[in-house]
């Protein structure tokens, strides 16, 4: 069974740098979109970046310029680097796959059919 294991997550305060890591096994990396998506306490998940299997990325308002998704297929590995984050970011992230669709580029979480489990951010003023 195919499984996403985050890591990386933690607290830190607003205008600091945190990065993600997500790593799966299997051959995801090479035909799935791999996106983060993210949900805060009584919000809606939301999708924050996703990156396709040519590399191509794409992000949410909120994050563009600050967050960066880039993958490793060597080490089976996805990254979310955060940077400047602001207390708005505080969520609980998960890493999602899904193969190749509108839906999935779009973050339209629908689109994504395996999903991790985490990690929590908390960003402090």
């Amino acid at each position: 069974q195919v499984q996403l294991v985050e890591s990386g997550g933690g607290s830190v305060q607003a205008g600091g740098s945190l990065r993600l890591s997500c790593t799966a096994s299997g051959y995801l990396y090479s035909n799935y979109y791999m996106g983060w998506f993210r949900q805060a306490p009584g919000q809606e998940r939301e999708g924050v970046a996703v990156i396709d299997t040519d590399g191509r990325t794409r992000y949410a308002d909120s994050v563009k310029g600050r967050f960066t998704i880039s993958k490793d297929n060597a080490k089976y590995t996805l990254y979310l680097q955060m940077n400047v984050v602001k207390p708005g970011d505080t969520a609980m992230y998960s890493c999602a796959a899904g193969l190749p669709s509108p839906s999935a580029w779009f973050l339209v979480w629908s689109g994504y059919n395996i999903w991790g489990q985490g990690p929590p951010v908390t960003v402090s003023s």
